[in-house]
């Protein structure tokens, strides 16, 4: 029996809970089991012969024939037996995060490849999948659930806040009597005044300070995995529905020399954020791409259709608690930048060619041997 054929080869796939893909070292699909049928939105008709980019988001779509054999050297031995997160791409161009396991097969002389594959949008164990990820964000994370930290904060700032006004109000009180005695009391109370305001300047200090400082190490990384990874976990609940979603990254300008964490959480923020921005536009196009910035950096740009910033909320935008958002603090931009300027490059928002916003970031580019980490 061929690698591609027979009845009981195919029974057995259909019995895989989730989707299996099998494919020929050209790429060319040659079975396609129920469950990826189900998780793609493709019958298996449709698919046969076709190349297994198909399934997958820009650019990898449009790498058609030899599309397997071509990375053989290049990205295919980084993952066969290894698990990884990444995107693949439905019918409908909904853009979704799987768990990728590919594995490589010969049969009577003949090489394939077998892709199982989690779809880990709405799965029970999606913690788990994502558990060696997410401890990597450790550091950042605590700025992702930093809304948390909003009522203590708040009672932190309210003491010094209140001493202010309090003193403001007894130096006032005591103006109406401007007697000698009255006024050394009221040079006093300013005086506390500005301490207490001091205070509570060293309070929002020290919470900039808890955000960007740590133990961080800057690594030689690709540009294109941190995307990749930070788009899947950004379209962990279903926000990907409906979304046009591409990058468009080049190659050449792959390999930054940055803080992996810190970075990956920008590029998470901005994403969530362009999620957010599309809710109610009838098309949602989002492209992530990267282009030649200033000598030694490359610019990342995550653009959007939605409906663009308002003049008031773009001129303060990366402002602590400067948010349009209704339950938001205001802080994910800022934190952003903070993070990007550390690193040496910028953070700006610009008009987008799609109708809504380009976040464009830079970040440098690594040498060889200058991995510090």
């Amino acid at each position: 029996m061929s690698l591609w054929k027979g009845v009981e080869l195919h029974a057995v796939i259909d019995t895989v809970p989730d989707a299996m893909v099998i494919a020929d070292e050209e790429g060319r699909i040659r079975s396609f089991s129920k469950g990826a049928e189900k998780m793609f939105g493709y019958c298996e008709a449709e698919v046969l012969g076709k190349n297994i980019a198909l399934l997958m988001p820009s650019p990898d779509r449009e790498r058609r024939g030899g599309y397997m054999r071509r990375n053989q050297e290049t990205q295919i031995p980084q993952i066969i037996g290894i698990g990884r997160v990444t995107t693949a791409r439905s019918s409908d161009g909904t853009t979704f995060p799987i768990n990728l396991s590919l594995s490589e097969i010969k049969v009577d002389g003949t090489s394939g490849y077998v892709a199982f594959i989690r779809d880990l949008t709405e799965s029970r164990e999606t913690e788990r999948e994502l558990h060696t990820l997410q401890s990597e964000l450790a550091h950042v994370s605590r700025i992702s659930s930093i809304g948390g930290m909003a009522t203590s904060l708040a009672h932190e700032l309210n003491q010094p806040l209140t001493a202010v006004t309090n003193y403001a109000n007894s130096a006032s009180d005591l103006l109406k009597d401007p007697s000698e005695e009255n006024l050394a009391l009221v040079r006093e109370a300013l005086d506390e005044c500005a301490q207490e305001a001091l205070r509570a300047g060293q309070i929002v200090h020290r919470l900039r300070d808890f955000i960007s400082r740590g133990e961080t190490e800057r690594h030689i990384v690709s540009l294109s995995r941190l995307v990749k990874e930070a788009s899947a976990l950004a379209l962990m609940n279903g926000d990907g529905k409906k979304v046009d979603f591409e990058t468009v990254l080049d190659p050449d300008l792959d390999e930054v020399l940055v803080d992996p964490v810190q970075i990956q959480q920008v590029v998470l923020n901005l994403i969530r954020n362009a999620l957010e921005a599309m809710l109610e536009s009838p098309h949602k196009r989002l492209i992530i791409s990267s282009w030649p910035g200033k000598p030694g950096f490359v610019e990342l740009i995550v653009a959007d259709s939605g409906p663009g910033l308002e003049p008031h909320i773009a001129d303060r935008l990366f402002h602590p608690f400067n948010t349009s958002k209704e339950s938001g603090m205001g802080l994910g931009l800022s934190i952003c930048h903070t993070i990007i300027t550390a690193h040496g490059g910028k953070i700006a928002a610009k008009p987008s060619e799609l109708g809504g916003t380009a976040f464009h970031i830079t970040l440098p580019l690594a040498s060889q041997g200058d991995d510090d980490g």
